[in-house]
């Protein structure tokens, strides 16, 4: 219903797609998602868009609302379904991260104390239905045939002690032994760099079975997919410079295990 009542508004402002998107901060590629339905329209998009397209409220008004506390029970959005299907039989991911261990290399008590500490809260119910369902995700890690997986983390990954200094050295033990699987390679950025491809936050690339690519892209004013160029383009591209930027994985095991033993 919304992504039509916007396209409906767009054409009669005589707006594309992209021109749209430039008018209130959004890619074309996020107006067009929002328009077939892929996506939920963000709180700040549906402002700007009633605004720029001078809906008077309209789009406000059909604007999809939040799930009520007790509708939350899906541990994984409806929107984000379709990737983690293409996730599951992925030929290859990628991912950068500057905040968080990923969820792909989380253990157990790591990812309960990352969805303890979500605001609005959880309750005890739908904390461990998400935990279940992100190690349930992490079995990408050991598919047949082996997927290519490679991440690049900012050091606070490693140094934030999210659940604290006991599920922090587990955690840490953990990223070492992902580490050694050979279809896995993860890096480290450089902390005294003074250059930075991938300042603009975290994202997940997939290479699906079909060798399309799609990317993900997840903040705080919400979460979109990306899926036409030249956005996934320049996503893969600023990927291949952040590896090139970041330490080698050879050179971060031992750091791994240094940084586990001292905690």
């Amino acid at each position: 219903m919304f992504g039509l009542l916007l396209r409906h508004f767009r054409v009669l402002a005589g707006l594309s797609q992209d021109q749209l998107g430039k008018r209130i901060g959004y890619s074309k590629s996020q107006v067009a998602m929002v328009e077939r339905g892929a996506r939920p329209p963000t709180d700040v998009f549906v402002q700007r868009a009633d605004e720029v397209l001078r809906a008077q409220g309209a789009l406000i008004v059909a604007a999809p609302k939040p799930p009520k506390q007790t509708e939350r029970r899906n541990p994984l959005p409806g929107w984000f379904t379709p990737f983690a299907d293409e996730e599951e039989k992925a030929w290859a991911r990628h991912e950068y991260e500057n905040h968080v261990m990923p969820g792909l290399l989380q253990t157990e008590a790591y990812a309960r104390a990352v969805f303890t500490s979500r605001y609005p809260t959880y309750d005890d119910d739908e904390i461990e239905a998400k935990v279940a369902a992100r190690l349930e995700r992490q079995k990408l890690l050991s598919r047949r045939p082996l997927p290519g997986i490679s991440f690049v983390l900012e050091m606070s990954v490693l140094t934030r002690p999210i659940g604290g200094r006991r599920v922090m050295k587990v955690q840490l033990h953990h990223l070492a032994e992902v580490a050694r699987l050979r279809h896995v390679r993860i890096q480290l950025m450089d902390p005294d760099r003074e250059d930075h491809a991938a300042l603009d936050g975290p994202f997940v690339l997939l290479e699906t079975d079909k060798r399309q690519q799609l990317a993900y892209i997840e903040g705080q004013g919400g979460s979109f997919f990306v899926t036409e160029q030249p956005e996934l383009g320049n996503l893969f591209g600023k990927y291949g410079v952040t590896r090139a930027q970041a330490y080698t994985p050879e050179r971060i095991l031992e750091k791994i295990e240094k940084m586990a033993e001292e905690l």
